[in-house]
């Protein structure tokens, strides 16, 4: 199996370096980059493979982690995205959610958290490219394939009403619906499908 490829956009450099080592260390292969525009200039939308997964601030000078999601999909990019954030940006992740961000972290956050939220970003993106359990979640409508994201990313029912703009009722109505569809009764049985090991 070829190493999966993260390629990290911050323009802090001494977190830079330590998240490049951390994600080393547990086994990613990692490229680097200082802003979004350098990150573009060597990713090319048309070859996003398997296994590939972008960390990135969202606050930085020139181009924002926002813009930079936003020039990817204009590329049409798929590539799975994780956003760290500090504090205060909060809202700013909730709206990358909005537009098919796998993940935001607020920072500090401990190193195991990354490593699977990333991990989680990767078993979904090859999800939807089409295996078995792709076909299930198909079956999914539009909104219930968000709420499932949102589940699939540890975002509690509050928090899923308000990235979506809709009461916790209907989360919950959406969770039901999509439970029975792909024929689940647990949440870990949830999380198994959605991850690709139902």
């Amino acid at each position: 199996m070829t190493a999966t490829r993260i390629y990290l956009v911050d323009d802090n450099d001494g977190f830079r370096d330590s998240t490049a080592w951390l994600l080393e260390t547990a086994g990613f292969e990692v490229r680097a980059f200082a802003s979004g525009a350098a990150f573009l200039t060597v990713f090319d939308s048309t070859r996003h493979g398997d296994g590939e997964c972008l960390v990135s601030d969202i606050r930085m000078p020139e181009m924002s982690g926002l813009q930079l999601q936003d020039e990817l999909l204009r590329r049409g990019s798929t590539l799975p995205l994780v956003f760290v954030t500090a504090h205060g940006d909060v809202p700013l992740a909730v709206e990358a959610m909005r537009k098919g961000a796998s993940n935001f972290l607020e920072k500090p956050f401990s190193d195991d958290a990354l490593i699977d939220a990333i991990r989680n970003a990767l078993s979904r993106d090859r999800v939807q490219a089409g295996s078995p359990q792709g076909a299930a979640l198909a079956k999914l409508s539009p909104r219930e394939r968000q709420v499932l994201d949102l589940v699939v990313a540890s975002k509690p029912n509050k928090i899923i009403a308000d990235i979506l703009g809709i009461s916790i009722k209907t989360v919950e109505l959406h969770r039901a619906n999509m439970m029975s569809k792909l024929g689940v009764r647990s949440l870990p049985e949830l999380m198994k499908v959605a991850l690709g090991h139902g």
